[in-house]
């Protein structure tokens, strides 16, 4: 499990990059990052998880190895979410199981609710299957101005030349701005997500990629809960002590939002809803794998396994 291969997938506006660990033989497993992360974020924690499954972590686009957008085109919601149904249409998979992080958990748990015959289970390291939002009617038309003209802010910008930095620099920029994550996880993540050029680094990913707030589709309670019902899958939350509101300090006044999306899990899903609480902050699958891969491990051998292609 300490070998894993390369992949990648073609796609209209160039490839999807992905690395894979296992058979593929095994159940298969996507693995999907967070927001401006990559595929280097289950490095640590794939290796401990059991050796049955074949795990596929993808880099969405724009992130770590994967194409950026054409010129013009946004990065929306839910184009990441199309990006998982050619993944798994690329690797034949029908039926798969979800690990997603962060960002990567909402992508994924609106996938398993649109295509909900195809996904089996569900992890969800930190996150939520969807970004809800209480005043969500009021708030729709300010979100979509904010996305187009941060969107036409940021093609601009991407116009200059991009910052290099000696790789001591990119380091410790890094580590400033992801105060949550350890040295030598932020070693991992710029092994894929920086690029070497003469004079130093250079960060990868597209820099119209920012905040996420400009690219998430924020739903109501309504559609929260219809989506969910729409679920088939088992799921299984696994949180942070010092998680997700401890990364975005200006949502720790409102958790109402989470704490409904949570009960309405456990109240439509029933025996398929586990809640799992584990010590560690928002990246606790990079910097204490091993609190996280029991859990997981143990979800995932549990109940009907399912076939890693048609």
């Amino acid at each position: 499990m300490g070998l894993f291969s390369e992949l990648k997938m073609a796609v209209p506006w160039g490839h999807i990059a992905a690395k894979a660990w296992g058979s593929q033989k095994g159940s298969p497993v996507l693995c999907l990052h967070g927001w401006l992360d990559n595929a280097n974020s289950f490095d640590r924690l794939i290796p401990l998880l059991p050796r049955d499954f074949y795990y596929v972590a993808m880099d969405f686009g724009g992130h770590g190895l994967s194409s950026h957008y054409s010129p013009g085109l946004p990065y929306h919601y839910q184009n990441f979410v199309g990006e998982i149904r050619r993944v798994s249409a690329a690797l034949k998979w029908d039926r798969f199981s979800i690990m997603g992080h962060s960002f990567g958990g909402t992508v994924g748990g609106m996938f398993a609710c649109m295509f909900s015959e195809m996904v089996d289970k569900l992890i969800l390291l930190d996150s939520s299957p969807f970004a809800l939002d209480s005043n969500e009617l009021e708030n729709l038309l300010t979100y979509k101005r904010k996305g187009l003209e941060h969107t036409l802010l940021l093609e601009q910008a991407a116009k200059g030349p991009s910052r290099v930095l000696s790789p001591e620099e990119m380091l410790q920029r890094f580590l400033k701005n992801n105060r949550h994550v350890g040295e030598e996880c932020g070693k991992l993540l710029l092994q894929r997500g920086a690029t070497q050029v003469p004079t130093g680094l250079v960060l990868s990913r597209d820099r119209r990629i920012a905040l996420p707030e400009h690219t998430f589709d924020f739903i109501s309670k309504e559609l929260c809960v219809h989506a969910i019902k729409n679920l088939q899958a088992h799921v299984l939350l696994l949180k942070a002590t010092e998680g997700f509101f401890h990364v975005r300090r200006e949502y720790d006044a409102d958790k109402g939002p989470m704490l409904f999306m949570t009960d309405t899990l456990k109240s439509a899903l029933g025996e398929r809803f586990q809640y799992v609480e584990v010590p560690g902050n928002h990246y606790v699958h990079m910097n204490q794998p091993d609190h996280v891969a029991g859990v997981v491990g143990s979800f995932l051998q549990s109940g009907t396994r399912i076939p890693a292609r048609l």
